[in-house]
C-alpha cells in the first residue's frame, strides 16, 4: 500500500513539473520568436499608447475614416460571434438590405459597386480586414471629408493592402485600423473625440 502511494505521489509531482515546464517553454518560444503575436498583435502609438490589435476590428463611423465590415456583436471583443442567421433568414436579408441602402447613400454608388463584405458580418464579428475593393469604394468619401485629393488617399491604401497568404491562401485584404491610423499620422488627426 505504501509503495502504491509513493508511486502515485511521484507520478503526480512529475506530471505537474512537466506540465509547468511545457507551459514555460512554450511561453519562452513565443516571447523569443513571436513576441508581437504572443502579446496580442497590439498596435501602439509613438508614445507607447495601445490603440488596438491588428486582429480585432474597431468601429469607425465618421466620414473621415474607412469603415470595417459590419459586426453582429457591435465590435465587442468580449462577445465575438456571428448572428447565426442563415442566408435565407428574413432578419438577415432585412439587415443586409438596410446596410446596402446605407452604404449606397453614404458612398453615392449603385448596389453593384458595393462589395458583399460591406453588408455582411463576418463569422466572428470582429474581422479587421476589408477587401481592396471596399477600401477603393470608401476612398472618395474619406478624401472629401479630409479635404485632400483622392490620389493622396489612394496612395495610402496601397501599403496597407496585403496579398493572399503565401500568394494563394485567401484574398487580398486591407487592415482598417492600420489604414485609419496611417491617415491620422500622415494627414493629421481628423478629430480628437469619437471615431
Amino acid at each position: 500500500m505504501v509503495k502504491e502511494l509513493k508511486q502515485g505521489l511521484l507520478f503526480t509531482v512529475v506530471s505537474m513539473v512537466l506540465i509547468v515546464a511545457y507551459h514555460l517553454v512554450m511561453w519562452g518560444v513565443g516571447q523569443a520568436a513571436f513576441r508581437s503575436q504572443a502579446e496580442g498583435s497590439l498596435i501602439r502609438r509613438a508614445d507607447g499608447t495601445i490603440v488596438g490589435s491588428r486582429l480585432i476590428a474597431q468601429k469607425f463611423t465618421r466620414p473621415e475614416y474607412f469603415q470595417p465590415r459590419p459586426s453582429a456583436v457591435d465590435y465587442n471583443a468580449a462577445s465575438t460571434g456571428g448572428s447565426n442567421y442563415g442566408p435565407s433568414s428574413p432578419d438577415h436579408l432585412k439587415a443586409v438590405r438596410e446596410r446596402l441602402d446605407a452604404v449606397m447613400k453614404q458612398e453615392g454608388v449603385t448596389a453593384d459597386k458595393v462589395p458583399s463584405e460591406m453588408v455582411t458580418a463576418s463569422g466572428g464579428g470582429m474581422d479587421p480586414h476589408i477587401p481592396p475593393a471596399a477600401a477603393a469604394l470608401q476612398a472618395n468619401r474619406v478624401a472629401h471629408a479630409r479635404g485632400v485629393p483622392l490620389a493622396r488617399v489612394q496612395e495610402l491604401i496601397a501599403p496597407y493592402t496585403k496579398g493572399p497568404a503565401l500568394g494563394f491562401f485567401g484574398r487580398a485584404r486591407v487592415n482598417v485600423l492600420e489604414l485609419n491610423l496611417a491617415l491620422d499620422e500622415t494627414l493629421g488627426r481628423a478629430g480628437v473625440s469619437g471615431r
